[in-house]
């Protein structure tokens, strides 16, 4: 089995001036408000930092129906043995963790269609 391996180029450092309180943007907490709203009523799904960065960032935003959804097909899929399962949706592509229950990462489609996603065992289509 062949491996690939990918290097990321180090981001270069800022200085922080210790004078200043660096304080969050309002939109980036009025974001995960939003976010963690739309996932109150699916239980036991998490969403990684990392992901909620990148839902942020690209401007990836998920009905809570659709959350259930996700809810759902991600209980299903780890009683069918699926540990890392990508889920296609109209406007986004997750990778999910099916055993943990956690969103690591969001793409969204324009972005998922050029990728080629690896250490996938599970892929679950939502139309929403």
């Amino acid at each position: 089995m062949e491996k690939t391996f990918f290097h990321r180029s180090p981001q270069p450092l800022v200085p922080i001036n210790k004078t200043k309180a660096i304080s969050k943007p309002s939109s980036a907490s009025s974001f995960a408000d939003q976010l963690d709203k739309a996932i109150q009523h699916v239980p036991h799904i998490q969403i990684s930092k990392h992901a909620k960065v990148r839902m942020e960032q690209r401007g990836i935003s998920i009905s809570p129906q659709t959350w259930e959804k996700i809810g759902e097909k991600i209980n299903e899929a780890k009683t069918k043995g699926v540990g890392d399962s990508l889920v296609i949706l109209n406007d986004a592509a997750l990778i999910v963790s099916a055993k943990n229950k956690t969103v690591i990462t969001a793409l969204d489609r324009d972005e998922a269609h050029s990728q080629i996603f690896t250490n996938i065992n599970g892929t679950i289509l939502i139309d929403s």
